[in-house]
């Protein structure tokens, strides 16, 4: 009975102490980051619009937020972050830039990932339709023979 009594309390020791190595910071220590939105919706727009968009960072926490890196899911989304340190309580804005010269729907995504204790890697994403140019009615043209022989009068 006592070596069961030992191992239950080792068990039940060791077990606690790996819920606290797991447990999650106390909300607003270290750097916090919080998005003003999750996702961009372009809605339609026509091929060739400005395909620029940007989310706004804020630090919730008690320490400078850094933004390591911002990279989008594909060559046509390009996000540009600025990676100064946020102060506590600042902000800063992720611009990103989508190719609109491709036609059809926009499902794309931005990873920025920083030092945030609450959130180190979030992902947001950009969504619509770019529309094609409606195609214009081509009148005929008079064919030329440039080898017929010019009138003189």
């Amino acid at each position: 009975m006592k070596k069961f009594l030992l191992s239950f309390g080792l068990a039940s020791s060791m077990l606690g102490a790996f819920a606290q190595e797991n447990a999650k910071p106390v909300s607003g220590t270290g750097p916090q980051m919080s998005i003003d939105k999750e996702v961009h919706d372009y809605g339609t727009i026509p091929q060739g619009a400005n395909g620029t968009c940007e989310f706004t960072v804020t630090n919730t926490g008690d320490q400078p937020l850094i933004l390591t890196n911002c990279k989008g899911s594909c060559g046509c989304t390009v996000p540009k972050c600025d990676t100064e340190p946020i102060k506590p309580g600042g902000k800063t804005v992720i611009t990103v830039k989508y190719d609109t010269k491709r036609v059809g729907p926009i499902n794309k995504s931005v990873t920025i990932t920083s030092n945030a204790t609450n959130t180190p890697e979030k992902i947001v994403r950009i969504k619509g339709t770019i529309e094609g140019a409606p195609e214009t009615p081509t009148s005929p043209m008079k064919e030329e023979n440039p080898m017929a022989p010019v009138e003189k009068g």
